[in-house]
């Protein structure tokens, strides 16, 4: 799995959600793995999504909201964004529709190209060409960097699943990019689904302000993001539902924003001669 697919999987707002309910009275998933077995089996499963010969493209509708708040909490800017998404061989595309309800511009899409650009050169080179997996949560690389807990067995969106918290492993391992040091301080809970052993839901909160480039480009204080993920047929899972929280500094100027994302209208691509 390249490092490319790993940076994407936390880049601008990390992962993971809340909310369960009691166990059923008919558990069928294995009570008797242990919460690393349960994360390898989900990596694994990742990894045969990503590479299985032949599953179908799928297409869909996604809304982003990104509000940008002053210092009493009140909206200074909002921004809209709607996007066409397509899921082909294991990979991501998104296709940039409307901005507040108007096509977008050309400061809009060079302003999405940038933010890519930059986010690529801040947290490391990419290696490889394939377009990054964004639906892909856990990968080996991440995965080694956590001590994971198994917590309790809970039923999510009526689907058993195994409730599992992480937190980075001690000593902290090694830093090699600033995505690195922000993985060093983030905790959280998953809800592994028991019969296909995919994320159902997350959620991940910041334990202590990470500085970006020594704090020279801006510092991040506060992050609270989740995530609900849910299965659309042919067994592919897709995130469906997330918020985040954040908090920090962006050079001298204080900043919070907080986003909200919704995708909709699961289609199978037709295939083409």
């Amino acid at each position: 799995m390249s490092s490319a697919l790993y940076r994407r999987t936390w880049i601008g707002a990390l992962l993971l959600f809340v909310a369960s309910s009691f166990i059923p009275s008919a558990w069928s998933g294995e009570t008797s793995l242990t919460a690393d077995q349960v994360v390898q089996r989900a990596v694994a499963r990742a990894e045969q999504t990503q590479s299985r010969a032949g599953q179908p493209g799928y297409t869909y509708t996604k809304l982003t909201v990104t509000e940008e708040l002053d210092s009493s909490g009140r909206v200074k800017e909002r921004k809209e964004r709607v996007y066409r998404v397509f899921f082909q061989r294991g990979a991501t595309y998104l296709k940039l529709l409307t901005v507040n309800g108007k096509p977008p511009g050309e400061v809009e899409l060079k302003q999405q190209s940038e933010k890519e650009l930059n986010a690529r050169q801040i947290l490391g080179p990419s290696k490889g060409s394939k377009p990054d997996n964004q639906e892909n949560l856990l990968t080996p690389e991440v995965v080694a960097r956590f001590k994971f807990t198994l917590i309790s067995q809970k039923s999510i969106n009526d689907r058993p699943a195994y409730e599992i918290t992480f937190e980075p492993k001690r000593p902290e391992p090694p830093a090699h990019h600033m995505i690195d040091r922000l993985l060093n301080r983030i905790s959280g809970t998953l809800w592994i689904d028991a019969e296909e052993f995919e994320i159902a839901r997350a959620q991940i909160s910041l334990g202590s302000e990470v500085d970006f480039l020594g704090g020279l480009v801006g510092s991040l204080k506060k992050l609270a993001y989740t995530m609900t993920r849910t299965r659309v047929g042919d067994g592919l899972w897709f995130n469906t539902l997330s918020s985040g929280d954040f908090e920090g500094r962006k050079l001298l100027d204080s900043m919070r924003i907080k986003t909200k994302s919704q995708s909709t209208n699961f289609r199978r691509l037709r295939l083409t001669s």
